[in-house]
């Protein structure tokens, strides 16, 4: 026989879970809205606030916090630019060829405190692939490319600088090769959440406007899906540059029209999640040629940057993120003129391929009575010169060089001490 008392405490106890599932049914069947994020401006809930997640901590001062240590894809990639843009900096885009001017250029931005871009050309990858190898079907430059990826986003976060990991001009025969660099890039988003290459460099100049901007509206559809970045071309870069030769080209194609930009952006920026930079010819030419050879003439982006804003009827002065080709020898004056103009990027291959040789160059000649043979050198017959041809030494001596003259650039494209 159980206590009445006992028996109270258990109605009581039973009345309370009944409440308690009531109140529960209640708050479940309640409108979906009442849990709906409040609009901007509006008050917030203690629980809101609770379940928000905390302020992501930035690793660089002056940059956004998406933006971290390492290769930078997607959003972080976008807020990286629009920091360039608002700041009026310029981050270098290196052409390499292995892993000593990788290390170069994370070098260079570990020196001057800013971003680097690290770019891989068709003939690029095919040789750090290794001449030798099979590039059937261009095999040796997409695996070129591929391993090259995988040596930046293993090393780069102990250089502690943000890296961009981009590909260069390829041209409408060369599209087989940016396919396979999507298809591995598809597969690592796959695993990652990211992909491979930050950015791909689509130039289809030679095309018509239409079958330029039609052939990159489809690439960008495909890139999107897994947050790249694509660059494409306007006009023609003069001179020549690993295998892509316009020396004898028409002057009036160096030169791009605003209408055109505006053209490209109207119908890229149908494409969903869509994010593409331009590089316009406004006289740009690879190499390095005597003064008054190469006109400039970088107020065309002004123009387009104005003609884009006019016609979509946008607050922001410079709606295009611009890209600068042909650097190699430009003025100091034109390049700056240029980033004012909207310019994020600018290309440099032909002024670090020299940097490079000369500072092997150098190290031959400081070192040249030790690099006569294996035994016998000023100090004696019978010393040993390995320290001095081991390849690390001369190597070295390049990687310095390139990242010295690197540093130079930085200085140019106000790049310095841009992360903290």
């Amino acid at each position: 026989h159980i206590p009445k008392t006992h028996i109270e405490l258990k109605q009581q106890q039973i009345t309370y879970t009944m409440k308690f599932s009531t109140a529960v049914t209640a708050l479940l069947a309640a409108p979906a809205v009442a849990f709906a994020p409040t609009t901007f401006g509006a008050r917030r809930s203690a629980l809101q606030m609770s379940a928000e997640p905390a302020t992501e901590e930035k690793a660089f001062a002056k940059l956004p916090a998406s933006v971290k240590p390492g290769v930078v894809t997607g959003k972080a990639l976008n807020d990286l630019l629009d920091a360039a843009k608002e700041a009026e900096f310029a981050i270098p885009g290196v052409n390499i060829v292995g892993s000593a001017s990788i290390n170069a250029c994370m070098e260079a931005a570990k020196i001057y405190g800013g971003p680097i871009m690290v770019t891989f050309s068709k003939g690029g990858g095919q040789f750090n692939a290794g001449r030798a190898a099979d590039n059937t079907d261009d095999a040796a430059s997409i695996a070129g490319c591929i391993a090259g990826a995988l040596h930046v986003r293993e090393v780069a976060k102990l250089y502690g600088v943000p890296v961009v990991l981009h590909t260069d001009h390829c041209q409408k025969a060369w599209l087989p090769w940016i396919d396979g660099l999507l298809a591995a890039g598809e597969e690592y988003y796959e695993k990652h959440g990211e992909p491979l290459f930050s950015s791909h460099m689509l130039d289809l100049s030679e095309e018509t406007l239409e079958e330029n901007i039609g052939i990159c509206k489809e690439y960008m559809e495909r890139m999107a899906k897994i947050d790249m970045l694509l660059e494409f071309e306007l006009g023609i870069t003069g001179g020549e540059e690993d295998g892509v030769d316009n020396t004898d080209v028409d002057s009036s194609r160096l030169y791009t029209q605003p209408e055109e930009v505006f053209y490209a952006y109207e119908q890229l920026s149908q494409v969903p999640n869509a994010a593409f930079t331009c590089a316009a010819s406004f006289g740009n030419v690879h190499g390095v040629y005597a003064p008054g050879n190469v006109e400039l003439k970088p107020v065309i982006l002004h123009n387009s940057q104005e003609y884009i804003s006019e016609k979509i009827g946008s607050d922001d002065p410079k709606p295009m993120k611009f890209v600068f080709h042909g650097g190699s020898g430009s003025s100091t004056e034109d390049i700056q003129y240029a980033i004012k103009a909207g310019v994020i990027k600018m290309n440099i291959d032909t002024d670090t391929q020299w940097a490079f040789w000369d500072g092997v160059r150098g190290y031959e000649a400081e070192n040249h009575d030790y690099l006569q043979g294996q035994i016998g050198n000023p100090d004696g017959d019978d010393k040993p010169n390995k320290k001095y041809y081991d390849p690390r030494q001369f190597i070295r001596a390049g990687e310095s060089a390139m990242a010295a003259r690197l540093v130079k650039a930085a200085e140019d494209l106000n790049c310095v001490n841009v992360l903290n």
